[in-house]
């Protein structure tokens, strides 16, 4: 079946399409695609990984059409960033 595997850093993106047997985990899939030879950083144990944007386990199955994500660790605590106002909203 066809899946794709996705990792994104702020100067380099990777989407990845690959092939893998039906009875494949994301683990299984992330190995296979090769993006841990390209990323060495990446720790499976420590990075979180969701299938279309929905936290998933590592020995979750796949099905058809799958798009794995890997996601970075959060290096600004949100809360304490400040919002950016819209050029439009200085207009009102």
């Amino acid at each position: 079946m066809q899946i794709a595997v996705a990792y994104s850093e702020p100067a380099q993106q990777l989407w990845l399409r690959i092939e893998v047997p039906d009875e494949s985990t994301v683990q299984a899939a992330i190995e296979q695609s090769g993006i841990l030879k390209k990323f060495p950083h990446i720790d499976l144990a420590e990075y979180k990984v969701g299938i279309f944007g929905k936290i998933a386990e590592l020995d979750a199955a796949l099905k058809p059409g799958d798009r794995i994500e890997i996601y970075r660790p959060i290096t600004a605590d949100p809360a304490t960033v400040p919002r950016r106002v819209m050029a439009s909203d200085d207009e009102d």
